[in-house]
């Protein structure tokens, strides 16, 4: 898994008055759970931004006044105006404890599906998987060699070592459904093999 070192600081006071003025410096008040109790710090708002601007679920190696955690980021909040970061909240993670996470789904091969002109529709680009730390995967894979035109790869397929995936095991991960390209083409042939009878 990647990781990231991200420098905060604590924070003396918790109020709106105190979030503004952080948030105007280019700091964006974050809270860190998980462990015995919360830590109410800031961070930069630069530091952020390969952890938030990514699909990647990316590790952050806190350094809080010296003292450094492992964290992930559980949520984060934007301005729906500027689409600014305005809060984070930071998940502490321990090696003995399982943790829940949205891990990004990859496709990988060509569908015979496609290549015939079916068309390929993604119903989920992420899974949520629960697992220690260290077992979690970076990436999900899903192998497109056997989808063909109808058929769909659903969550029970996937296969990962020490993780579980929480979504229900009959969701639909990606399908290939007939195009009305394809629908029409075959459709055609049809019609002509039918006229060829007749003669």
């Amino acid at each position: 898994m990647k990781s990231i070192a991200i420098s905060g600081s604590l924070r003396q006071n918790v109020g709106k008055r105190d979030a503004k003025g952080l948030r105007y410096e280019g700091q964006v008040p974050a809270v860190l759970y998980g462990g015995q109790e919360q830590t109410h710090l800031s961070v930069s708002a630069a530091d952020l931004k390969p952890v938030l601007y990514t699909a990647d679920v990316i590790f952050v190696e806190l350094d809080i006044n010296g003292k450094k955690v492992r964290a992930i980021v559980q949520e984060a909040q934007f301005h729906p105006l500027t689409d600014q970061v305005t809060h984070v909240d930071f998940l502490e993670l321990f090696d003995d404890k399982e943790v829940s996470v949205n891990i990004p789904v990859k496709l990988t091969g060509t569908s015979p599906g496609v290549k015939m002109g079916g068309k390929l529709v993604q119903k989920l680009r992420k899974l949520r998987v629960k697992a220690l730390p260290n077992n979690l995967p970076q990436e999900i894979i899903v192998p497109m060699e056997s989808l063909e035109v109808g058929k769909s790869f659903r969550v029970r397929q996937v296969e990962l070592e020490n993780a579980k995936v929480l979504n229900n095991s009959d969701d639909t991960i990606v399908s290939v459904i007939m195009s009305r390209a394809l629908r029409q083409a075959e459709q055609e042939a049809a019609k002509a093999a039918q006229g060829a009878k007749k003669k």
